[in-house]
Order: structure tokens, then sequence, then C-alpha cells
């Protein structure tokens, strides 16, 4: 969102409390897409909240009390001195409020009777067709909070996603040169990447750590944004999981923890699906990107990724996918 731009990065300091029965602390609370993120001191992250489900329990008052919608025994409570933060959250849960649907009486009839048909109608409809329909009808917001929420589940996995005070402003650079969503780096249990309903890419350490150049990592990005415009991650999920989680997202709007659980520990094991070389050299050639130092990281020899060498679209980048300074310092990024 424009408005989020405005805002992106920007710190405060905070109390937090997780729990009904735990003890208040001073977190570091940051904004970043589309959520916000709780640090401890350390710059360890300790939660993320996504912005849409965000409420507040004390509007117009000061110090601000927030909680995430449903948690209310979770809070997060941001003083007066903190003016900015309170006031940039306050328009972004402006911004996205006004970005949500507001249907009418008739909208709202029919939204209902159609979702009634649709689960009397469940057992005679061949399974994809409810799968193409809630794919299609799921927003965009609601997306982010299902990639935002499998993103919760992968950390047992993965481990806390890696930041770095030096090395998130060259990943925010890199995610700005590819035209990504959110570029997210884990210390492990990803192959290369993995794609997350709602845009978001995690790359795995290995992909930055072990080249000597940006655009190997440039190249698993691009690799991965053009399998995701293939196979959509949200329906490659639905799909997996069965008719039951089609069915309760489309209903209920939500996905319990245990689908999301099922799901993170499968999602991991997938193989890439096979891109078609002449698709992903216009990809790269639209991006900027060389093609071969991805394809001789895919295969040493070359024999396998021969088309994507002999047609790289540059001898030379017409433009650094990142200057020396930020390549050296997002090397750094799981260092901590």
């Amino acid at each position: 969102m424009t408005a989020l731009d405005k805002y992106d990065r920007i710190e405060a300091s905070a109390l937090w409390r997780a729990g009904a029965d735990a003890q208040r602390r001073e977190v570091i609370v940051s904004i970043g897409d589309a959520s916000l993120t709780i640090s401890d001191l350390q710059d360890r992250p300790l939660a993320h909240w996504s912005l849409a489900a965000l409420e507040r329990e004390n509007p117009g008052e000061r110090p601000a009390i927030f909680f995430p919608d449903g948690d209310p025994d979770e809070i997060l409570e941001i003083s007066s001195d903190e003016a900015q933060m309170i006031d940039a959250i306050e328009q972004l849960r402006t911004a996205i409020r006004r970005r949500r649907p507001r249907p009418g009486r008739l909208r709202l009839v029919t939204l209902v009777t159609s979702s009634l048909c649709v689960a009397a109608l469940a057992i005679f409809w061949l399974p994809g067709a409810l799968l193409t329909h809630t794919v299609t009808v799921v927003p965009d917001v609601k997306r982010q909070e299902i990639g935002l929420a499998l993103l919760g589940q992968l950390e047992r996995l993965t481990g806390k996603p890696c930041t770095d005070i030096l090395a998130s402003p060259a990943l925010g650079r890199l995610t700005e040169r590819l035209e990504a969503r959110a570029l997210i780096v884990v210390r492990g249990g990803v192959r290369d990447t993995l794609a997350l309903p709602g845009g978001s890419i995690l790359l795995n350490r290995a992909v930055i750590e072990d080249y000597e150049e940006p655009d190997v990592a440039a190249g698993y990005v691009i690799a991965q944004q053009v399998e995701r415009v293939e196979v959509d991650p949200l329906r490659q999920m639905l799909e997996r999981l069965g008719l039951r989680a089609s069915f309760r997202l489309l209903t209920t709007g939500e996905l319990s923890d245990d689908l999301l659980r099922t799901w993170a520990e499968e999602m991991v094991l997938l193989p890439h699906v096979p891109q078609d070389p002449d698709t992903l050299l216009t990809a790269f050639s639209d991006k900027d990107v060389k093609s071969s130092p991805y394809a001789y990281a895919l295969d040493a020899s070359g024999e396998t990724t021969l088309q994507l060498i002999e047609a790289d679209p540059f001898l030379t980048s017409p433009r650094p996918v990142l200057s020396d300074g930020d390549w050296v310092a997002l090397q750094g990024i799981c260092r901590g």
C-alpha cells in the first residue's frame, strides 16, 4: 500500500504482554510489510501482528493500547512519547479499512445466499469447482494474513527470520529491486526459496551466503516469482489440504492452526515445478538480471541449464542487483 511506504521501518519502544498471566516487558515495535513486528531489545522477533487484524482498546487515549483481533489478552502499550508510531498505526489501520469491501444489504444477502447454496450443493460439486471459487473470492489482505500465519507455523522448521541492523536495509533494497512484496531470509528448513500466500518469499540463507554475487540470489527469487504465477500458493495449499479446508475458508474466512501446521510441514518438502526456459529468460530480461549465474548455481556443469547460459539476455547487467556494500551487508543477515 502507498500508505505503508511512508512509514516503512519506523521503530518505537513499547510494553508488550504475551498473555493475561504474563509480565509486561519492554520491546521494540517496527512497521513492516502489512504487519507490526515486536522484537526484544536484542532485535529478536517475538511476535508478528497483521495490521489488518489490529484492534485498539482505548481509541483516542494515550498511552495507546493495541491487541490482535480475537486475543485481547495479548496487548501492546505505546506511550504518548511515541506519538509518531501511534499516528502511523492509526493511519495504516484507516487505509486498510478503506480498502476493504463495504457491501450493501443487497450484496450481503446475495453473499449469504450464495454461501448457503454452496454449502447445500457442495456434495454434488466437483472438488475443483469449490476450490476455484474459494481461491477467486479470497481477498489479497486475507492471503497476506494466511501467509503470516503460515510463517509462524514454519518457524518451528526454519527458525526465526534473520534480521540485522545493517543487512535489513539491504534486504529491503533487494526486495524493491526485484519488485517483490517481501523477502524473508531464514536459517534453514527451506530448500532454496518458498512462496507464501500473499506474495512473501522465503530464502534459505545459503542462497545469499554461498555465492559471490547477488545475481544468484536474484535468480532464485525471479524463478520463484515465475513459479508463483503458474502455481498459486493458496490454491496449492487448498488442493493438498482437501475439501474441508476450502469449505472452512470460504464460509468462515479462517483456517485452523492444525491445518496450517499440516501444510507447513508438507510444503517445505515439495519440489519446485519445472519452468519453461523461455519464460524464465523473459522474466530475467524484464528484471534486468543475468540468467547465467543462476543457471550455474543450479548446475555447475551447465549441462542441464544450457539454454539459460547461452541465451543469457545480458553479458553484463544493465544495472547492478545490489551495490557491493549492500551485498556484503546482506550476506551477514543471519550471523547475529
